[in-house]
Formats: C-alpha cells, structure tokens, sequence
C-alpha cells in the first residue's frame, strides 16, 4: 500500500507495557492458547472468546512493568496502524455522509499481552476484536507476526484488512446490524445463532472491501498485489480452514465466521462494488452465502 504523507489517527489508545498478565487457573494457560488459536484471526464480537478466556483464566492479577520498549518493527507497525484507522475515518464519514448520518469512529486500543475492555478482559491470543460496550477496537500488534509465522500470510494489505474488518463491525454497531443481530441470537440454538455470526463476519469482510475500494479511489493507496495479500489472509481464516488446522477435520455446525471461500468471496465482493448497499448478508439464503 502506497501511504506516504497520509495523516494518523489520534483517536488511539496507547496501552502497551501497561496492560494486565492474568495467572492462568482452571485449564491453564495452554487451554487459553487453544481457544486463541480456534478463533484467532478476526474475532467479531469477542464475547464469547472473552468470556472462556476469563473463566480460565481466574486467579490473581500482576500489573504489567514499567520495561516495557517495542522494537522499531512495532513502532512502524503502530503507525501504520494509526494510518489505516484515519483512512476508515475518512471513508466511512464520507460514506455516511451520502446518506445523510454522521459518522462516529471508533477508538484504536493497542495493547500488549492482555487488555481489560468494556466488554470483559482478553488476551493476546483470542486476537483482535471490536467491543461494542465501547466502541474500540483492540489490536496487539505482535498479531501481525502470528499471521506471517502461523499462517503464511502478511504483507501492508493483508494488515489493513483485519483493521478494517474490525471498523467494519463498528459500522454494523452505528446501522444497527450489530445489536439487532444480537438480540435474534440470544433467543435461538446455538446452531442457529451461529448462522446469524457467519453472517455478521462475511458483512464485515464485506465492508473491509467496501473500505479498501473507496480508499484507493480517494488516496490512490492500492498497489499491485495488494488484492491477493487480503484473499491470502481470507483464505486462511475460514472455520473450515482453521478447524482442519486444529482437528483434522470440520463441524459445519459450529461455523461461526464463515468458510475460506465465503470469506474471500465477500471481501472481494466489497472491492469490487466499494457500494455498502450491496453487502446484505442476511436476506439470502445461508446456503447461498
């Protein structure tokens, strides 16, 4: 991505080094790293990762030291970072703008090993994750090294997108989407409430796309490849991608974010279109999706 001269966000919440380390208990810090690693790419709402990681977590609390230095590497991804979130606050303004609402951005929370949200505490594994309680959204940088380590896929856009998806479950919040799908959710199965997140994530990638298309249109921020870094990281993040990975096998069932293919499909609808009129997810068929 080309963002040379493109202005930071200040809408961020340094908390780096300033964080809380939870003792583990109950199952122990190796079965909070599982429960990372099931949904560690682009959480949605983290509740329910939350919650887990809280309840095994229990014990007692140590305030993280004052020694805390990020290397350079962390330092430019922090900028980075606070670029793509100015760029989402230019967009999104924009395109609220045409239908005559005002946009309200989120906060960016960078933190490191653990962080208290309004939506419950969470850890560097559960990755980042959009609370509506405060409306932030919560990013551990060392996640980007995960992505390049773990799953073979990095790069500028492949980084943008997980920001972006995020901020696009903020837009969900601001619609309505994101509480009305909520309370459907409270009153069904756990298969059926399921369906209604799968929902809520392929229109979040869908409106990862919707920003990248309108950000290049007004910044010229795209360059070759930059597509094909994001279908990269899309296609690793699939329940049935991430499932295989762990299990060796896939419960469709459980599905909560949606498969490699409708990942991709949706994101790169959203580029496509960079039309936000076009990515309901929820009136079609789940089959269809």
């Amino acid at each position: 991505m080309q963002l040379d001269g493109r202005r930071q966000s200040t809408n961020v919440d340094d908390r780096r080094g300033r964080g809380s380390v939870a003792k583990a208990g109950g199952l122990g810090l190796g079965g909070i790293i599982i429960v990372g690693l099931i949904t560690l790419l682009m959480g949605g709402d983290p509740s329910q990762v939350i919650d887990v990681v809280s309840q095994m977590q229990g014990g007692t609390e140590m305030t993280a030291g004052s020694t805390y230095q990020p290397t350079a590497e962390e330092e430019e991804l922090a900028i980075f970072a606070k670029k793509i979130l100015a760029g989402t606050e230019d967009i999104w303004s924009s395109i609220f703008a045409q239908y005559g609402k005002t946009y309200e951005a989120p906060r960016l929370v960078l933190f490191s090993g653990s962080v208290q949200s309004g939506c419950g505490g969470a850890t560097s594994s559960s990755g980042p994750f959009y609370c509506s309680a405060d409306q932030s959204v919560y990013l551990d940088l060392s996640f980007f090294s995960t992505m390049r380590k773990q799953y073979g896929a990095g790069g500028d856009f492949a980084y943008a997108y997980v920001i972006a998806h995020e901020v696009g479950h903020h837009v969900q919040n601001l619609l309505g989407t994101l509480g009305q799908a909520h309370q459907q959710m409270s009153r069904m199965s756990k298969t059926d409430a399921n369906q209604i997140s799968v929902r809520l994530e392929l229109q979040a990638d869908f409106y990862a796309g919707v920003w990248a298309y309108n950000d290049n249109k007004m910044f010229k921020s795209l360059e070759a490849g930059d597509l094909e870094e994001g279908l990269a990281i899309a296609s690793k993040i699939g329940d049935d991608y991430l499932q295989k990975q762990a299990y060796g096998y896939t419960v469709p069932e459980s599905f909560n974010h949606g498969t490699s293919a409708q990942r991709m499909r949706w994101l790169k609808k959203g580029f496509t279109c960079g039309e936000i009129r076009q990515g309901d997810t929820f009136s079609p068929s789940y089959s269809s999706l």
